[in-house]
């Protein structure tokens, strides 16, 4: 048994300590403790004093009662300072065996090693923490007993007289798929806009920007004021993205060994993680708008275990890149072939009508009855001028929609500011299922969602056929069951666990319109 860094007790250690920093500084300065004649700072010192031996004599104990070991079909460990718990994990349960290591963890020479397993929405084990050399030791080591044990179970291979040899073609057999070039690190941070910031941005612009703010409102009239605003926070916003994207992705590599990809990325933290391709749910290409208009394009591949440092459980194959070399990718992963996709009918638009028109007239009714509560002048009349623009909106949003279904795989696409299309193996298919709004079964529509065992799957991010015709859903769910079914009666146990990775035919994948358009 083989247990943690010793350099894990003090690190650890300082880890929990200054999770209750904050607390203790709040708590000293609130009048409470340093109040009085000097006792009751000794006081504070006293219990500062209590408590790091508590945590260092807590890490000890951790430390001293933390083990791991490599047997012939398991990764075990037994851990626990109160009570013991010993788990074993199957190697053909492992997803991905990641490695992360912060700016102070480089400098310590720690690394902390993440277990995923299928199925898990959180790691099934962590190891913190081990030599760097010990962490890539177990994510090799535990990535060649997996592919060792699948081998195994189908006889294609004997273990014993197998493990030298494959080490030997391990080495040899590394293929770099993607390294992100300067041009292409500078394009992520252009065009890389994560909406998720803006509501942080928008707490914190009265903070750090009230004179600003001031005199933004003194400079005109709020017809004027109002766009600018908008404006320099939709700026603040990309900046922020464009900032932590590229130190997310700064040095992002992407190989293959044997039938799993690895990736290593970050600046400030770096991440290195396996892909294994037989554990594919999905393939994800997304393009945000700036990024059509520019040619670029990122790929997310889902395996059913969780991903660190990973937005939604999905692990980044090319964080961007330009779209033909994506397309490549994708087809290298999953031969999805030339997919040809299928509107939802025009009547859908009229409902994309209505809804921007009612959201248009709940914002003017707002900003109406702000006008009329205060004494500033809001020109609430002035957003009518976006009433031309709702059946623009609702065309793009049509336009932008659909689904195709090949002889292996269902293809879906959705999103005009982030458009995302998602490619889905048959044999991955975990449920189908087809369903109806009450405002879906006012003009006969439905959406037909495709559920994998991805973990995009636990955060309602399924791919899905949005707004077609509610017949038409209820055939395409009883033609992907039976292609699911097709698929699995077709499919060996070799297949099922060494998934073949050759190279696929170049495609165009041009997203073909309908007939119907």
């Amino acid at each position: 048994m083989t247990t943690l860094h010793p350099l894990s007790i003090p690190y650890r250690a300082a880890q929990r300590v200054w999770q209750f920093v904050g607390f203790l500084v709040i708590f000293a300065f609130s009048g409470t403790l340093l109040s009085g004649d000097g006792l009751q700072a000794a006081g504070l010192l006293g219990i500062v004093g209590t408590l790091l031996v508590a945590v260092v004599v807590w890490e000890v104990l951790y430390y001293q009662r933390f083990e791991y070991d490599l047997t012939e079909t398991t990764f075990d460990l037994r851990s626990g300072v109160l009570s013991t718990r010993d788990r074993e994990i199957p190697y053909r349960r492992v997803q991905n065996v990641s490695i992360s290591r912060n700016v102070i963890q480089r400098v310590l020479g720690l690394a902390e090693v993440t277990v995923e397993t299928a199925g898990g929405s959180s790691a099934e084990a962590q190891l913190r923490y081990v030599d760097v050399d010990e962490a890539d030791r177990l994510q090799n080591e535990i990535g060649r007993r997996k592919r060792l044990v699948a081998r195994d179970e189908t006889g294609k291979a004997d273990r014993d007289a197998a493990s030298d040899d494959e080490r030997a073609d391990e080495k040899a057999d590394v293929e770099q798929l993607f390294a992100i070039s300067d041009r292409e690190l500078t394009m992520l941070g252009l065009v890389s806009i994560d909406l998720r910031f803006l509501p942080l941005v928008t707490v914190l612009a009265p903070l750090f920007g009230p004179a600003v703010a001031e005199q933004m409102l003194v400079a005109g009239p709020a017809f004027v004021v109002a766009p600018l605003a908008a404006i320099a926070l939709y700026a603040v916003t990309a900046l922020a993205s464009g900032v932590v994207a590229v130190l997310n992705y700064y040095g992002f590599t992407l190989v293959r060994r044997g039938d799993e990809l690895r990736y290593d990325r970050g600046l400030i933290e770096r991440y290195s993680g396996t892909i294994p391709l037989g554990k594919v749910q999905t393939v994800s290409m997304a393009e945000n708008v700036l990024q059509r208009l520019v040619g670029y394009a990122s790929l997310s591949i889902e395996t059913a275990g969780s991903s660190p440092g990973q937005a939604g459980g999905s692990q980044s194959a090319v964080p961007l890149a330009r779209r033909e070399r994506v397309i490549d990718l994708a087809q290298s992963v999953e031969r999805f072939g030339d997919p040809s996709f299928e509107r939802p009918p025009k009547r859908a638009r009229m409902r994309y009508v209505a809804r921007y028109s009612i959201v248009l007239a709940v914002l003017i009714g707002a900003a109406f009855l702000a006008d009329r509560a205060t004494t500033t002048q809001l020109y609430w009349y002035a957003l009518f001028a976006a009433v031309p623009l709702i059946p623009v909106a609702a065309h793009l949003k049509w336009r932008n929609l659909g689904y195709a279904l090949g002889d292996d795989h269902v293809v879906t696409r959705a999103g005009f500011w982030n458009r995302t299309t998602t490619v889905v193996p048959y044999y991955r298919v975990q449920t189908v299922l087809d369903s109806q709004t009450i405002f879906q079964r006012r003009r006969d529509l439905a959406t037909l969602t495709i559920d994998t065992a991805g973990s995009r799957s636990l955060t309602g991010q399924d791919a899905q056929a949005v707004d077609i015709d509610v017949g038409l859903a209820a055939e395409l769910r009883e033609e992907v069951a039976s292609r699911l079914q097709d698929s699995l009666a077709e499919r060996t146990p070799a297949e099922d666990r060494l998934f073949d990775v050759d190279a696929a035919p170049d495609t165009t994948f041009d997203g073909t319109p309908s007939p119907g358009e």
